[in-house]
């Protein structure tokens, strides 16, 4: 190896080396040459009064004649290089007149000297770093003069090295890009844009400022105040940030404007997001959504007294099963009668950050008109009773109830007597009324259990669960003489109906509910060959016929 003065250093043997005692053990030292303006980090291994072992991590460049600083031991000691075996050095210390005379060759090294070289060697390291950046940085003086442009920066505004290199203005750099068309900023409002860029920076204004660029991007523009007075003043891209801060700023935006509240929950359900929807029903500000209330917060400070349809000492216990509910997001869909009459339909469903989404709809008219659609599919639209498709359903589940727990279970087979005649005497107008009338009075003479539909025409059906033949006979004859005692007043036509009715009691020989309503049918048919408005009960010996008019 060549040293810095032109002589090859020795390199001995094992054997030759070990005249060097050891001694000391440290950890750290530096190689000065070059009249003190080059040093190499080494690792001192052993050290004795007359040299040293060290190691670095390259020998290349070390002459054979440096000095040794040890930390701790004053200042670097005049040493000469004896053998060298790969990474590891030997030297031996220098005294007496050698040493001197080599001191005195050595120019005297002012201390300000070796500080600004230190101070030039950090600054070109730091130039350096922001060199390879992918951020715009601009350092300026006091006077907004550029000291240093990085490359980033000359890329982003086509920043031409001469012109960087002339430490132009702060103002002649805003105007470069004015006039270079950088800017996706109107020409009628350019001037006012860089004029007040300038006097923000002037002023020290480090708010961040975004600026679009004509070639779709956009930077963040953060100036900070250096300790000299200066400025450094970072172009950082957040071209994607600002694009998904404004989607999501227009998706906020839209789901403002739905007629449904939405509701975003965190995996602690809290808020992070209410729309106007629901902050008006709960009655809660943008500010107060904004401090993120938990869920059971909000819902437990509705501004609407007696809101939820339980009991006021009921209240807590059904908000903390709501709470539970929206954290294990069960039921997925639940209806919520509000005191008010309404109802609304809520969808709590799971996020893919393990936060909850609830949506609120209010489906009062929706289930209002569901309401209306199943009454007009079950019920007799004249009379209001349940139709001929309707009741037998209901009866098919009471024969089923029969048959499992062998309850009591009794039938009524009603008709009018001579509705024919009534309506070829008063017309179908007063014949309607008549059939209304007779409706009214079996709804009037039902309980609670009892099932009551109209079959068509004048003809009508009453089941009776939990009821044996005899009490059949009770309800049946009441109803009888019910209608019987009642007079019509009809389009100034005053007249009286009558009615028979057959009774019949389901046993376990029957084959099913149509049997049962076969067996009043015959004890309709009884009735009405007995002479009408009478009850008949049904007995096994009955041939089947229809029940006559």
């Amino acid at each position: 190896m060549i040293g810095g003065d032109g002589v090859v250093p020795k390199v001995l043997s094992m054997s030759e080396q070990k005249y060097l005692p050891v001694g000391r053990t440290l950890l750290a030292g530096k190689i000065i040459s070059n009249y003190g303006q080059s040093s190499i980090d080494c690792v001192i291994r052993r050290i004795s009064e007359r040299g040293a072992t060290l190691t670095t991590q390259s020998p290349l460049g070390i002459p054979q004649q440096f000095h040794l600083l040890i930390p701790g031991e004053g200042p670097p000691r005049p040493c000469k290089l004896i053998w060298q075996s790969g990474e590891e050095l030997g030297l031996e210390f220098e005294f007496g007149e050698a040493a001197e005379d080599e001191a005195l060759r050595r120019p005297a090294v002012p201390e300000r000297r070796a500080t600004d070289q230190l101070l030039r060697g950090h600054m070109l390291a730091l130039k350096s770093a922001l060199d390879e950046i992918r951020m715009g940085v601009i350092l300026l003086d006091a006077d907004l003069r550029a000291q240093f442009i990085n490359r980033e920066f000359r890329r982003i505004w086509a920043l031409s090295d001469q012109m960087a290199d002339s430490k132009p203005s702060f103002v002649a750099l805003m105007y470069h890009g004015r006039d270079t068309g950088a800017y996706e900023i109107a020409s009628a409002d350019m001037d006012a844009y860089v004029a007040g860029r300038i006097r923000e920076v002037r002023d020290g204004d480090t708010t961040p400022r975004d600026v679009r660029t004509t070639n779709g991007e956009v930077l963040r523009i953060q100036c900070a105040v250096l300790p000299n007075g200066g400025r450094m003043i970072s172009y950082a891209y957040v071209t994607d940030i600002v694009r998904h801060s404004d989607e999501l700023a227009l998706l906020h935006a839209a789901l403002d404007n739905l007629n449904d509240g939405v509701l975003l929950l965190d995996s602690d359900l809290r808020v992070q997001f209410l729309n106007q929807k629901l902050r008006q029903y709960w009655g809660v500000s943008m500010e107060e959504a904004a401090r993120r209330p938990t869920y059971a917060e909000l819902i437990a400070n509705l501004p609407h007294p007696g809101a939820y349809p339980v009991a006021q000492g009921d209240v807590q216990e059904f908000l903390a099963a709501r709470v539970e509910e929206v954290r294990s997001a069960t039921p997925p869909v639940r209806d919520l009668w509000i005191a008010d009459g309404r109802t609304m339909r809520i969808h709590c469903s799971i996020t893919a950050s393990g936060g909850r989404m609830l949506t609120y709809c209010d489906v009062t008219d929706l289930i209002r008109n569901a309401e209306i659609l199943e009454k007009l599919a079950t019920t007799d639209s004249m009379t209001g009773l349940f139709n001929r498709r309707h009741f037998l359903s209901l009866a098919e589940a009471e024969w089923s109830r029969f048959q499992r727990y062998q309850r009591p279970l009794s039938v009524l087979a009603i008709d009018i007597d001579h509705f024919k005649s009534v309506n070829d005497r008063y017309g179908h107008a007063v014949g309607d009324q008549a059939i209304v009338s007779v409706a009214d009075a079996c709804q009037q003479g039902r309980r609670a259990s009892d099932i009551v539909g109209r079959f068509g025409g004048e003809e009508f059906a009453m089941l009776l669960p939990e009821t044996d033949h005899a009490q059949a006979m009770i309800v049946a004859e009441r109803l009888r003489e019910a209608v019987a005692a009642h007079v019509l007043h009809v389009h100034k036509v005053q007249f009286r109906l009558t009615i028979s009715i057959g009774v019949a009691r389901a046993t376990l020989s029957m084959s099913g509910i149509d049997a049962l309503l076969r067996a009043a049918d015959q004890a309709l048919y009884q009735a009405k060959t007995e002479g009408r408005n009478r009850v008949a009960q049904w007995s096994p010996q009955f041939e089947p016929k229809l029940a006559a008019e």
